[in-house]
């Protein structure tokens, strides 16, 4: 069975971008969302085993929708999507709980080892080979 991943941004083109690298990567997408609380609904009847969430959005932000998705599902596997210079706001997602951060403009190589390195940990969050700066974030 396919993994699956729930797209989290307000923009339109950077979520086609990330469901077409998902997709040819054999990932079943179960939903793209432009706001935090679409998310959440669609994180509830889906339940993903990823979700991609963007950090800048305009009601909620990344950052709270992941303490909100947390809440819900406190295995919930948060990969953060970030613009450079974001770098204070990813820290901030990852002390809340997202597992790993992908940078604005991305390749899709990066995005799905990131992925794959975060669902190989099955034990929810705390990923086994987090990136150098979550590991630092988490201290």
């Amino acid at each position: 069975m396919n993994k699956t991943v729930l797209i989290v941004d307000d923009v339109a083109y950077v979520r086609k971008t990330l469901a077409d690298i998902f997709r040819e990567a054999r990932y079943q997408v179960v939903g793209e969302a432009e706001s935090a609380a679409q998310a959440l609904e669609i994180y509830v009847r889906t339940r993903p085993d990823v979700v991609t969430m963007d950090i800048v959005m305009a009601e909620m932000s990344g950052i709270e929708a992941t303490r909100q998705l947390l809440k819900i599902d406190k295995d919930a596997k948060v990969i953060i999507v970030s613009g450079l210079g974001q770098e204070h706001l990813v820290m901030d997602a990852i002390h809340v709980g997202a597992r790993d951060f992908i940078t604005k403009p991305f390749k899709a190589m990066d995005v799905i080892r990131t992925v794959e390195r975060n669902l190989a940990d099955g034990s929810g969050r705390g990923a086994q080979t987090p990136s150098r700066e979550a590991k630092l974030a988490r201290g």
